[in-house]
């Protein structure tokens, strides 16, 4: 089988970036051919179809002429049209599978393969096809759905984009744009990576082309490690929609029972640093380092106050043998087996959040017996050997296999 991958990144840049280049080094190994198709860029890998990728945009700066050309190209990149049509055309891939394609990609180019009547994938990082801005957020970081009926409109009303007039117009013209072209519904097969996503998406699109696809991991390269240091760890930026506030009040009213750890940077960082203890902030980690103190963590703590997709910290964090505190929001209480693998709380309830804290924290038995049945959830559930295997089976779907 011969696949065209496309991302807009061809390095490491997030999570989506994570899973892409997973995909793409097990079809490798397993013998299959991988085009690839993304954007220039000075952090790329190498590929040998690096001639096909389109000019690297930023979206930023330049005058009122190079805006209205920015505008249009981040709804439809004639760029990306021409040039996967003539990759397509080179290679005669068996079938596109998209992850991250918006603004520098765009979704235009599913047109391009279908016209070719390539079969396509799409890999849902975010909840672009029903929220304009893709991570069902308002301007002041507080959860909406207000476009999941397809009445795209509100995002201009509730000025989502950042609080932007501007910015939101142009997200609900690409929107418009994209359903009246019928890109999505060109769509063979949306892979969601939770069963909330799945139902997001299945607002718009039929559920049958919408399949439950679990993000995994390969827990063989994570020693667990069932003893800890006594802190409850947050890994992640600082920003409004992680609910890291709602834990560091959580630990201020604690007065000392418990510790935490925030590893993380972010807009929030100095004015948390002022408001709260700032010994308790370690900045980013990374290697060893990040690794380590993972480890030596209690309790790894996701207070999220959006809808996380599949969070991979959740799924790391179980691996190392660590109960997670999370809240009820999006994927979460998914990966969380509520009193056995950790605890859920209601988003910013940081009454709720000290009672799990405090419950854990005074067992350090029932902290091992937790981190033992995560340990198991991940090597049932949450591995790469499950997650390629239900990604060949999606494969063979589409191309009537």
């Amino acid at each position: 089988m011969k696949a065209l991958m496309a991302n807009k990144f061809f390095f490491r840049n997030g999570g989506s970036e994570t899973v892409f280049f997973q995909e793409r080094e097990f079809l490798l190994e397993n013998g299959h051919d991988v085009v690839d198709f993304a954007m220039d860029g000075e952090r790329n890998l190498p590929s040998a179809y690096e001639g096909h990728f389109v000019a690297n945009r930023s979206y930023s700066g330049g005058g009122k002429l190079a805006k209205v050309k920015d505008a249009v190209s981040f709804i439809h990149s004639s760029e990306a049209v021409s040039k996967i049509g003539r990759l397509i055309d080179e290679t005669k891939p068996d079938l596109v599978h998209c992850h991250n394609i918006y603004h520098q990609l765009t979704p235009s180019i599913i047109g391009a393969a279908k016209k070719r009547n390539v079969p396509v994938v799409l890999t849902l990082h975010d909840y672009k096809p029903v929220c304009p801005t893709y991570n069902r957020l308002r301007a002041d970081a507080t959860p909406c759905s207000d476009c999941l009926d397809g009445d795209f409109s509100r995002v201009v009303k509730n000025r989502c984009a950042e609080g932007s007039l501007g910015k939101s117009v142009l997200m609900y013209a690409e929107a418009v744009v994209q359903r009246a072209m019928g890109n999505y519904e060109q769509v063979d097969a949306f892979v969601a990576p939770s069963r909330f996503m799945q139902d997001s998406i299945a607002r718009r699109i039929p559920r049958e082309r919408v399949r439950l696809l679990y993000n995994g991991i390969d827990p063989t390269a994570i020693a667990p490690h069932y003893d800890d240091d006594g802190y409850v760890l947050y890994l992640g930026r600082l920003v409004r929609e992680k609910g890291v506030e709602t834990l560091l009040r959580a630990h201020a009213a604690a007065k000392g029972a418990w510790r935490v750890v925030i590893a993380g940077t972010g807009p929030l960082g100095d004015a948390l640093k002022v408001k709260y203890d700032p010994k308790v902030f370690v900045g980013h980690l990374s290697g060893e380092a990040l690794q380590d103190t993972i480890r030596r963590a209690a309790a790894v703590v996701v207070p999220s106050e959006w809808y996380e997709n599949c969070p991979m910290s959740v799924i790391e964090a179980m691996a190392y043998g660590k109960p997670v505190i999370g809240s009820r929001m999006g994927g979460i209480p998914e990966l969380v087996d509520e009193g056995k693998t950790g605890f859920l709380f209601e988003a910013g309830n940081a009454e709720q959040l000290t009672t799990a804290v405090e419950h854990l924290m005074a067992q350090p038995a029932l902290r091992r017996q937790m981190g033992e049945a995560a340990r198991l959830r991940v090597e049932r559930e949450f591995t790469l050997e499950r997650h390629n295997a239900g990604l060949m089976d999606i494969y063979q779907s589409v191309l009537g296999e």
